[in-house]
């Protein structure tokens, strides 16, 4: 068994009680199903949580899995954000995104001033994206931070491709609209060393 298996001959293979192939599924799939989830809910245990109960619910019922309808990778993230939602319902209102221990920065800029601004624009990315409305975080998240294609998030969450533009675009507009500033004072530092 390799790793370079399709993903339907694995869970194939784990349905029939092969431990090691659910394992290289797992190992492919749980660190994306966790971020998106820990982006969403804000929370490493809910998204332990989450990832755990979508491997869980793969192994006991794969044939829940169509492949005609969609890629197992799109299934997972469809089944993520199913979770996502009971939650978000049970909490009875949204769940704030916490601050993302390790963020890339921006650069990597030593000095004081430039590692300052870097991380006071971090934390102000952070909340823009947590204050989003739900639809349109996911389709940002999706998009941007987990690589999926428009057509694959809009599997995943139920809607026409066109529909997942609309939500990224607002999102996007959204974040500019706040983060604007930081993105001038940029502009305008750059006008500067070039003077």
């Amino acid at each position: 068994m390799t790793y370079q298996e399709t993903d339907e001959r694995l869970l194939e293979q784990a349905a029939n009680g092969k431990t090691e192939a659910f394992q290289i599924l797992y190992e492919r799939y749980r660190d994306p199903i966790f971020r998106f989830a820990y982006r969403m809910l804000g929370s490493a245990e809910a998204a332990e949580d989450v990832a755990h109960d979508c491997f869980l619910s793969l192994i006991r019922e794969p044939n829940r899995f169509d492949q005609d309808k969609a890629s197992l990778r799109t299934y997972l993230y469809a089944a993520a954000r199913n979770q996502a939602v009971k939650r978000y319902q049970a909490l009875g209102r949204e769940a704030a995104i916490e601050d993302l221990p390790y963020e890339p920065r921006l650069s990597d800029r030593h000095q004081p001033i430039h590692q300052v601004l870097d991380d006071e624009l971090t934390v102000e990315v952070r909340n823009a994206i947590a204050d989003l409305p739900p639809l349109q975080r996911e389709a940002l998240v999706l998009f941007e931070y987990e690589d999926l294609s428009l057509a694959e998030i809009g599997a995943v969450v139920g809607v026409d491709p066109n529909t997942v533009k609309a939500r990224l675009f607002r999102a996007r507009e959204k974040l500019r609209a706040r983060l604007d500033r930081y993105f001038r004072i940029g502009r305008e530092t750059a006008t500067v060393r070039r003077a």
